[in-house]
């Protein structure tokens, strides 16, 4: 289990991370000063975890753009890019489908 403070965008990607398959399941507990997400990490066996990698792309200093036909493969297809775009935050896979580019927030696999 890990907690950090609720934003939208930590909601937003608990969201695909659960679609995904990565995480077993989020929940946002109400709190004084502020609210918390808790995350239900998930595992293959007692000591292996199901996200064996996760790399941050885009960060305060430099942020990182790509267009429709410029979104990354992550381990030859294995693990997901997660980006921001103007309809939301989704997959790379996803992306594609929706025909839009946007900002790459992680790579996860």
């Amino acid at each position: 289990m890990v907690e950090m403070p609720l934003s939208k965008l930590k909601f937003e990607i608990a969201k695909v991370l659960k679609r995904e398959g990565f995480i077993g399941n989020y929940r946002v507990v109400k709190g004084q000063p502020s609210d918390l997400l808790q995350i239900q990490l998930r595992y293959l066996n007692e000591d292996q975890a199901v996200i064996s990698g996760l790399r941050r792309v885009s960060r305060a200093g430099r942020r990182v753009y790509v267009g429709k036909h410029e979104i990354p493969s992550v381990k030859g297809g294995t693990g997901i890019a997660i980006l921001s775009t103007p309809k939301g935050v989704m997959t790379g896979r996803e992306s594609k489908k929706e025909n839009t580019g946007g900002e790459v927030l992680c790579y996860v696999w």
